[in-house]
């Protein structure tokens, strides 16, 4: 019998019903529980966030499955030398994709202003095609290159940044410092989609934010450690910047003085622009786990060096 110990509490409602419907469909037969003597576990389902921080005592465990995209909080644990598989979630791709387009076009087609006009004026400017809007997108992991490609069937020209070359059709792929530059230079859209790592960091700082065509729109529904907040609203106050919607934050909840809250070209979202849902995160886990027992390779597998 396979042990799988669900190391979440505070997620197991979501996954007391769905994750053993996804062993079976799998073809896995497991034993499923919150707590067991460490030896004698084979599987940890992970967050981040739970209080297991220690992985020394699981010698048995053939890999720990985290249940969130994000790695940052735990690859770096020492104790942690068991193979970690982070969550690629189709759900969670479309999630996003939907948050990302929705907020682009709004934008785009400057619906605020239609939206909001208590003054009732009639404004008939038309926006420009999407064809017109150059939209850059750092970030072509799984997320990034399903945005990129949404935004791309919709006409807008898109640029792809990652820090390693990458290939992706239908998308003008830059990398390296060099690549950084040119992607940012003339983009009206600014979408970060970036794992967070030593790299990554203030990506987006006073000197990259002069780079977009002024005016342009900052899109970050990766991680709040990707922009320099404070060059952030400098270049929101100059004008530089027309508009930042910002769905992640370096704290949260954000805290209720910060000013993104009041600044009146920040639109705050509360980390909604993608969530792991329980029903589809649960077959990847069982199909993770299904690979383990065969001795096939995990899916998602975290590259320690990289950081994701």
């Amino acid at each position: 019998m396979t042990t799988v110990l669900f190391a979440a509490p505070s997620l197991w409602d979501e996954y007391r019903d769905v994750l053993p419907k996804a062993l079976t469909e799998a073809g896995v037969t497991a034993d499923l529980v919150l707590e067991a003597r460490p030896e004698e576990v084979d599987y940890i389902v992970y967050a981040p966030s739970a209080p297991l921080q220690v992985f020394t005592p699981f010698t048995r465990c053939k890999a720990v499955l985290s249940l969130w995209a994000g790695v940052e909080r735990i690859v770096g644990n020492q104790t942690l030398t068991q193979p970690l598989c982070r969550m690629v979630d189709p759900a969670l791709a479309e999630g996003m994709v939907e948050w990302v387009v929705g907020h682009s076009l709004r934008h785009h087609l400057g619906m605020d202003r239609h939206i909001v006009n208590p003054n009732r004026n009639w404004d008939p400017a038309c926006p420009p095609l999407a064809r017109e809007r150059p939209v850059t997108l750092l970030g072509l992991g799984e997320l990034g290159t399903a945005c990129a490609r949404a935004l791309a069937a919709l006409n807008f020209p898109v640029t792809g940044w990652s820090r390693s070359p990458k290939t992706v059709p239908g998308i003008r792929c830059l990398s390296g410092d060099e690549g950084l530059d040119a992607a940012l230079t003339d983009a009206q859209i600014v979408i970060t989609l970036l794992p967070k790592t030593q790299g990554t960091e203030n990506v987006l700082n006073a000197r990259t934010l002069a780079l977009p065509r002024r005016g342009a729109v900052i899109l970050n529904p990766g991680r709040g450690a990707l922009i320099d907040d404070e060059a952030l609203l400098a270049a929101l106050d100059s004008g530089q910047i027309g508009h930042a919607t910002l769905d992640v934050f370096r704290t949260e909840p954000l805290p209720k003085d910060h000013p993104f809250w009041s600044h009146p070209q920040v639109t705050v979202t509360p980390h909604i622009a993608a969530d792991t849902r329980a029903p589809s995160a649960a077959r990847v886990i069982a199909e993770n786990i299904r690979r383990g027992e065969a001795g096939e390779p995990f899916l998602h597998l975290v590259d320690r060096t990289l950081g994701y």
